[in-house]
């Protein structure tokens, strides 16, 4: 086994044990030296610091990034405007409610993205960045919100710009393990059953894990 490998195997054990023993408390772990080398375990912790504020909040799985299909022929004019969050993968950055998200364009061509939460009793606004690096994929946006880190792929699955929205995004680990989000976005706040349940059809059968989908509560909130 090559050292990326052996590295990668340890790996996926630490964060195995680690998802069971967090998912089931009496469970006791057995003691990892058991199982791995001094070199791979010291690769394995490695990788496990950088992610494991990420396990926990998020939804992880083994292997690439999928490939889904995006939105044919997408026009970021029709998209602009507000959009609500109707569901949600676990998002450690969204976890409050009355989630929304802003769209306009600048001067510079670049669009604005302006998200909102009410959280721990107050209601908090981030501003970041949309571009389009190619313009033949138009749905393939990319999406940053400071200037210290990299654009994120925000890719448009299907909309119709008037009722529903369906987005995704995903980031490869050393191409050892993904870490994706998934959003249902509507114009209004509240949406028929029908149409939460056509988005999730879509996600699965782009091979998207919907499983930790939860809905966003939208109760009481002002326009």
């Amino acid at each position: 086994m090559g050292k990326l490998s052996q590295t990668a195997a340890s790996a996926r054990f630490v964060l195995d044990s680690l998802r069971i023993t967090t998912l089931n408390p009496f469970i006791k772990p057995a003691p990892l030296g058991r199982f791995l080398t001094a070199g791979a375990m010291t690769s394995a912790a490695f990788l496990i610091l950088l992610v494991l504020p990420l396990v926990t909040s998020q939804s992880y799985h083994w292997g690439a990034c999928p490939d889904p299909k995006i939105q044919p022929n997408f026009n970021i004019e029709k998209y602009l405007g507000t959009w609500y969050e109707i569901e949600k993968l676990p998002a450690s950055f969204e976890r409050g409610k009355c989630i929304e998200a802003n769209y306009n364009t600048r001067p510079d061509g670049t669009i604005q993205v302006l998200n909102s939460q009410f959280y721990k009793q107050k209601f908090r606004t981030v501003e970041g960045t949309a571009v389009i690096p190619d313009p033949r994929e138009p749905a393939r946006l990319k999406v940053s919100f400071s200037y210290f880190t990299p654009y994120a792929p925000y890719w448009v699955l299907t909309t119709d710009y008037s009722t529903v929205a369906v987005v995704y995004s995903c980031t490869d680990v050393l191409h050892l393990f993904h870490i994706d989000f998934a959003w249902i976005l509507s114009r209004a706040r509240f949406v028929q059953p029908q149409t939460v349940q056509y988005a999730k059809l879509l996600l699965a059968g782009e091979g998207v894990d919907v499983f930790r989908m939860k809905p966003t509560d939208q109760l009481g909130c002002k326009d």
